[in-house]
């Protein structure tokens, strides 16, 4: 009876996983989270209907990708370790290959069960070694680590240099962190959930739980298979040229690199808790929507804002402080006459009422944040969902 029911449980999960996948709502809209998968669940120590039970069960019942303490338990809160991460990459990518070679690690000997997978995601790239030949299994996995091994598996290697040697049109090479590529693009493609629960949003150096990696994973092997004009729509990251910017808007978009990655959060306007006597109302937490970016990477000291001093350069006035607001004010540019460091504004839902911005990087591209693919990033907006709901920009340079 526990078989056949865990069977039956199963194939409803699997049916909502279809029906419920999240929407490709590319951009999103201030404050509206994307539709989250809900399913029963055949483990016992899984909430039937949690955020993670889809995931859990197509990465760990469907497949056994991540099916690693037995049939019935699956430990979605502790902490996943780098060796079965390139376990479960090894299962759901290298389809059953083994190692052509024969890597040597310090710290992981042939004949620990863990080494053929760590081996195999190692000679391939998809993840690696400290200096020495250290592979640290039993350490935890990483946001970037994860997004970097997935990006690696489906072999977006491309995309990645594209944003690892993002560029100027007039050939200057901009400066940006080790994770800003797969944090990027792992965005983009959906890695990540913007929780309903702010506590539980994850960052670039997060130590990541088994269930944020069963996410991580089911949506990457969507990318091959329901989702696939995913991986056709990031092409474009191949080759990242901005438009000509000066010395200051080269600052701000250096700035604006370091918080990719950052996790989205309604009114969030600061990439950790604000400090005490802050003027514009406490958070308790780090992240950005999407005028928050804005205000973070290019408002002035005033009305006793104070990002200016952090950031090392002086922004531009911009007191208003929602899409709608900032949308309200100045002449309405239109999109052929856009420049870099202008304010972009959608209107998502189509009632006619701004509730989006970004910040032109020029040439089709642009800064980000987004509740649809959970933070901060670097965006196309050239064409698809942003050029479609586009309404006009506004210029405070």
């Amino acid at each position: 009876m526990r078989l056949a029911l865990s069977s039956l449980r199963s194939l409803v999960a699997m049916a909502l996983i279809v029906a419920f996948a999240p929407a490709a709502t590319a951009g999103g809209t201030d404050g509206v989270a994307p539709l989250l998968p809900r399913a029963a669940s055949s483990f016992n120590d899984v909430a039937d209907g949690s955020w993670a039970a889809a995931a859990i069960e197509y990465v760990a019942r469907n497949h056994a990708w991540m099916r690693d303490y037995g049939p019935d338990v699956f430990r979605p809160e502790r902490t996943e370790s780098r060796a079965l991460f390139a376990r479960a990459l090894a299962r759901a990518f290298a389809r059953g290959d083994e190692a052509e070679g024969d890597p040597s690690f310090t710290d992981l000997p042939r004949t620990d069960p863990r080494y053929p997978s760590v081996a195999i995601v190692v000679e391939r790239g998809w993840m690696t070694t400290t200096t020495g030949d250290a592979f640290r299994p039993d350490e935890p996995v990483t946001t970037v680590e994860v997004h970097a091994g997935l990006l690696r598996a489906l072999r977006l290697r491309r995309e990645l240099n594209g944003l690892d040697t993002i560029a100027t049109l007039d050939g200057v090479a901009l400066d940006h962190g080790r994770g800003f590529a797969p944090l990027a693009l792992g965005m983009v493609l959906g890695f990540r959930l913007d929780h309903d629960r702010d506590e539980l949003d994850v960052r670039p150096k997060s130590e990541l739980s088994r269930a944020e990696v069963a996410y991580s994973l089911w949506r990457a092997h969507q990318a091959l298979t329901v989702s696939s004009w995913r991986l056709r729509d990031v092409a474009a990251y191949r080759t990242i040229i901005l438009g000509r910017l000066g010395p200051r808007l080269r600052a701000m978009a250096e700035f604006g690199f370091d918080s990719v990655g950052q996790p989205y959060l309604w009114s969030g306007e600061w990439p950790k808790a604000t400090p005490s006597g802050y003027c514009c109302g406490g958070q308790t937490t780090g992240g950005f929507d999407c005028s928050g970016i804005v205000w973070w990477a290019m408002r002035d000291d005033e009305g006793g804002y104070g990002a200016a001093a952090i950031r090392g350069f002086r922004g531009w006035s911009l007191p208003q402080r929602s899409s709608a607001d900032m949308a309200s004010v100045g002449p309405r540019i239109p999109y052929r006459d856009t420049l870099p460091g202008d304010l972009l504004f959608f209107d998502g839902t189509g009632d006619g009422v701004v509730d989006h911005v970004s910040i032109s990087l020029g040439r089709g591209w642009a800064l980000d944040a987004s509740d649809s693919y959970g933070g901060v990033s670097v965006i196309r907006v050239g064409e698809g969902w942003y050029r479609e709901r586009f309404t006009h920009a506004r210029r405070i340079i």
